[in-house]
């Protein structure tokens, strides 16, 4: 019976799915520069975002019009409101994640929505990363993109974005909890978030980062919908 149960996880991808939850939850994280130091393209498009300075956004007198809106007062530090860090830093008070209990130049790389948010923590896929562009450098053979599922990389980017931007009560299609975002589709369509038109642009307006070509380093599931759509209109690195 646990045999077939094995076959059948296999086969719809869901055992991937599984290890890589189990995994992912103990992965540290490890900073935007961890990825940038590859990534560099996209991590100047991120630099330049909303994204990147959403930490930013907590300290006192800045976005005063937008805290007014959502009934904030504007001159007050959120920076260490811990209803607000979740969504405002990456791995809040998670292994290696944004801790209050840490200094501000240790956790820097990690103020903000980075791209830890959205792949999740690096510290067990990075090295795979690694390890599989140099095996095509070398040897031209491509990695299978299981590996990273068993190692938690999210490949659910949608899911990732929702977390934040859909997590107000009554939200359709997602499972809100507090702390909610004070942040509603009721305060205007600013706040109303279409993940098809927020982040499948090509656009340099893109608030996440410009999606530029990847080499092809891995191969094989699971190759969501949405990454094909955004490879198809990813633009080449210098």
């Amino acid at each position: 019976m646990k045999m077939i149960l094995r076959k059948f996880l296999v086969s719809t991808g869901l055992l991937f799915a599984l290890f890589g939850l189990a995994h992912g939850q103990n992965a540290e994280y490890l900073g935007f520069r961890a990825c940038t130091k590859c990534h560099d393209a996209q991590g100047d498009s991120w630099k330049a975002s909303a994204h990147a300075k959403a930490f930013e956004s907590l300290k006192p007198n800045t976005k005063a019009d937008a805290k007014k809106l959502a009934k904030l007062d504007p001159s007050k530090d959120y920076t260490r409101d811990k209803n607000c860090l979740a969504c405002h830093v990456t791995g809040f008070e998670l292994p290696g994640g944004y801790s209050l209990s840490a200094s501000m130049e240790d956790t820097k790389t990690l103020a903000g929505v980075t791209c830890e948010s959205c792949h999740g923590a690096g510290g067990k896929f990075r090295t795979l990363h690694g390890e599989a562009s140099d095996r095509l450098k070398n040897q031209s053979t491509t990695t299978d993109r299981k590996v990273l599922v068993e190692a938690g990389q999210v490949f659910d980017m949608e899911a990732a974005c929702n977390k934040c931007h859909m997590n107000y009560e009554g939200a359709p299609g997602h499972q809100s909890k507090p702390p909610y975002t004070p942040y509603t589709p009721s305060l205007g369509p600013k706040y109303q978030f279409d993940f098809k038109k927020s982040v499948m642009t090509s656009s340099e307006k893109n608030p996440v980062h410009t999606h530029y070509k990847l080499r092809g380093v891995f191969k094989g599931g699971p190759v969501p919908s949405v990454r094909e759509k955004l490879q198809e209109m990813a633009q080449e690195s210098e």
